[in-house]
């Protein structure tokens, strides 16, 4: 495992989402090589037929004479595409963990089945996805120049003239504008939206935000911290450029917010603190970053970690950088940070 410090980032790396912007490429780089092709290579099943367009973040609107069934999607966007019905075979990025389960981002899905290009940040099997006959290639971007997040910077210019792609904007916006045009993804790629389980899952995400929404107007005194855990790194997230938290602070929580001059040292996205500081702002709850690349709660055996009072309270709950943006899946995240403010004590 790599000092993160150390970690020389190019442009591309630094676009990690969540504050803690490159944590997850330079701590993705320690994980197995996975970046072979393996599981099937059954189509994707989907309703409609016939021509297919799709106008994505970028501005950019890709064109097929039919609706396509051979994708390759970042493994987060599969996921999502999962709970609307379209069930995706070609996935990129993180999978499957170590010992060969699911990873977080794999949402629902079962990652036995999948034929993985590449599991870990910069590995990309640009031979295996070439003979996969892809017809479209689906990602999301988190930056305003539109880059396809996960696609290698080495090998894009080979996988672009493969497929052609589309790009899903997780940057700087809120949660609920990304969770709509998944939606219109899933639509346009023959999901039924009326189907009960669909119809549901957005009413309790309407339910957990307007919940949300109430205990943070009922209890504007706590404070919530946006963490995530590297072995000598301590990030803590600013709110203006992550999907989630500019979602919870329209909703009205009170978040840490580190000044701009400091989060401009990583493009606006989070402050690093070395681990004797990681004191450095009193908070009643820490919100702390779920991705497998990152070091979770229980494993941190810093002293002064254990010390926070929020730790000490037990008021530490997960948080997804990366939410898997169906709205099934964006329900927990939401009700667990109601619940949290619903129920913390005054610490920080």
């Amino acid at each position: 495992m790599p000092n993160a410090r150390a970690v020389h980032f190019t442009r591309r790396g630094l676009l990690a989402a969540g504050g803690a912007i490159g944590l997850g490429a330079a701590l993705a780089a320690c994980g197995d090589d996975d970046s072979g092709s393996e599981g099937t290579s059954e189509e994707t099943t989907a309703a409609k037929s016939g021509p297919w367009s799709f106008k994505d973040d970028r501005g950019t609107t890709v064109k097929l004479d039919e609706v396509p069934t051979k994708i390759v999607a970042f493994v987060g966007v599969a996921a999502a595409l999962y709970d609307y019905g379209i069930d995706i075979k070609g996935v990129f990025g993180p999978t499957k963990t170590k010992d060969g389960k699911a990873d977080v981002q794999a949402g629902d899905m079962d990652v036995s089945k999948l034929t993985v290009f590449g599991n870990v940040w910069d590995q990309f099997n640009v031979e295996a996805y070439a003979a996969f006959g892809p017809q479209a290639l689906l990602t999301t971007t988190f930056d305003s120049a539109g880059t396809l997040w996960y696609v290698p910077e080495a090998s894009k210019d080979k996988i672009a003239k493969l497929a052609p792609s589309v790009a899903i904007s997780v940057y700087d916006r809120q949660l609920t504008t990304s969770l709509t045009r998944m939606w219109e993804l899933a639509d346009s790629l023959g999901a039924d939206l009326t189907a009960a389980k669909v119809t549901d899952a957005k009413k309790r995400f309407e339910e957990a935000s307007e919940r949300l929404r109430k205990a943070a107007k009922a209890r504007p005194e706590i404070r919530v911290l946006a963490g995530s855990a590297a072995e000598s790194v301590f990030y803590v997230s600013g709110t203006n450029l992550s999907v989630d938290l500019e979602y919870f602070k329209a909703l009205g929580v009170n978040f840490v917010e580190p000044s701009a001059s400091v989060l401009k040292a990583s493009g606006g996205w989070y402050e690093s603190l070395s681990w004797e500081n990681v004191d450095k702002y009193p908070a009643d709850i820490i919100v702390m970053d779920d991705r497998t690349a990152t070091i979770q709660p229980a494993d941190i055996t810093e002293a002064t970690w254990k010390k926070l009072p929020a730790v000490k309270a037990g008021q530490v709950i997960s948080r997804s950088p990366e939410p898997i943006l169906s709205y099934d899946k964006c329900v927990a995240m939401v009700e667990n940070l109601a619940k949290a403010i619903e129920t913390a004590k005054k610490v920080g």
